[in-house]
């Protein structure tokens, strides 16, 4: 109607909040009967590898982002299913944060991963993260790859991948290990 689609804040304070008409109008458009209207936010649920894949499953996602200092209470109330967070930090707007939760999702849809392998080989599969990769020359300025990778060995090539696994994670990520996972124990 007036071509605005935030305003001050009621209470007052800094910043603009998305007013609900735009927003409704927008979504209400898009909507149909199997659409779950995700909101990008950092007070939602942190996106993790199973929330992505919970979500790559549903069959019509509308991405809400928000911009400053977020949304009429009023959308998240009574028009978005669930609120997402990439990360315990502000941004300002959500639209980097829809493009991250859109790339997740793609990984978990088939034909998108060159190697559906891929999925279960990498950071975060099993609460760990990845393992070091190597490609040729087997030599390089005189650092070696691991001679287990050239061994030929798949057992032992796992072995040492898991064992890095672990080692890389303790190091660097030592939160996931609190978490359970059968696989560090």
């Amino acid at each position: 109607k007036h071509r605005v689609t935030d305003d001050r804040p009621f209470g007052g304070g800094a910043g603009m909040v998305m007013k609900p008409e735009p927003v409704f109008a927008a979504v209400e458009q898009l909507r149909g009967p199997r659409s779950r209207v995700i909101y990008l936010s950092p007070d939602g649920t942190p996106l993790s590898p199973a929330v992505g894949e919970r979500l790559s499953r549903e069959e019509h996602l509308i991405l809400l982002s928000g911009h400053y200092e977020g949304v009429d209470q009023r959308i998240r109330d009574h028009l978005v299913h669930e609120e997402i967070s990439i990360g315990d930090y502000v941004l300002t707007n959500g639209t980097l944060a829809a493009a991250v939760l859109i790339d997740v999702l793609a990984r978990f849809i088939p034909g998108v991963l060159g190697e559906e392998k891929s999925l279960t080989h990498e950071s975060f599969t099993r609460n760990l993260l990845d393992f070091p990769q190597y490609t040729r020359p087997a030599v390089f300025r005189g650092w070696s790859v691991p001679e287990v990778l050239l061994s030929g060995n798949h057992a032992e090539i796992e072995k040492w991948r898991l064992e890095q696994s672990i080692e890389r994670t303790r190091r660097l990520r030592p939160d996931l290990l609190n978490q359970d996972n059968e696989s560090n124990r």
